[in-house]
């Protein structure tokens, strides 16, 4: 049977307060970041992730080891409120973040290199064809 989590982690990066979600399903996490901009309240947290969850665009899974344990319940709420102190993400959700970033600019970058060509061709093909028109009439 597959094991599926998610976990948001919500931080303040200067000047904004930032969500990390991460996403662990056949041990190979993926990570989303979202822009919140003032600090969220806990309803608005949970209305974003009702409303938006699915449309975001998550990073490309990394691999992960995924440790399954029974916690006791008060632990459980010790950490999360350690967690809450904590700056920062984990190393690995760093690393899909990065990697989605990356990705992006691959993409972007072939998009511009295209439509540069595109720009140019279209170019030689007018100065072509004005070049035609000039000899046309002798």
């Amino acid at each position: 049977m597959d094991k599926v989590s998610s976990k948001l982690t919500v931080f303040f990066e200067d000047p904004f307060w930032v969500g990390v979600f991460e996403h662990i399903e056949n041990e190979k996490l993926s990570v989303a970041k979202v822009t919140f901009g003032a600090e969220p309240k806990e309803y608005d947290i949970q209305e974003y992730i009702q409303k938006c969850y699915y449309g975001l665009q998550f990073s490309p899974a990394v691999a992960t080891v995924v440790k399954e344990t029974k916690r006791n319940p008060k632990r459980m709420q010790r950490d999360a409120k350690k967690q809450m102190q904590e700056n920062g993400i984990g190393t690995k959700s760093q690393q899909a973040l990065k990697m989605q970033q990356e990705q992006n600019k691959q993409e972007r970058k072939i998009r511009s290199r295209e439509q540069k060509e595109a720009e140019e061709i279209r170019m030689f093909e007018l100065k072509q064809q004005k070049k035609r028109e000039k000899h046309k009439g002798h």
